[in-house]
């Protein structure tokens, strides 16, 4: 009996699904981003749309470039902090998101 539901208990953990990785969670890729691509900017759309310049991703396999837009601010926020890839040492190139402060 006790071979038993120690058979059962360790079924369940296995059923139990990871969690996802978090927001934080560290992808490094050992090979650095290539150079920023020059974007032609066109007249935004008003006064109060702010620039958000493209940037190269990393897709698992390869950079791909993911190009700039226009975009409002949310609520009270004025200002765009652009995302952008940090070298590490030993675990080569991370990237760090943009976001609205």
């Amino acid at each position: 009996m006790k071979k038993y539901l120690a058979v059962v208990v360790l079924a369940s953990f296995a059923l139990v699904p990871a969690p996802p990785a978090g927001a934080d969670t560290r992808v490094y890729v050992r090979i650095g981003p290539p150079a920023p691509v020059v974007e032609q900017v066109v007249v935004a759309p008003s006064g109060r749309h702010i620039w958000i310049a493209g940037y190269h991703r990393w897709d698992g396999q390869a950079y791909v470039w993911v190009p700039g837009r226009w975009d409002l601010p949310p609520g009270s926020y004025r200002a765009w902090v652009a995302g952008h890839w940090v070298h590490h040492r030993r675990n080569g190139w991370y990237w760090v998101e943009g976001h609205w402060r």
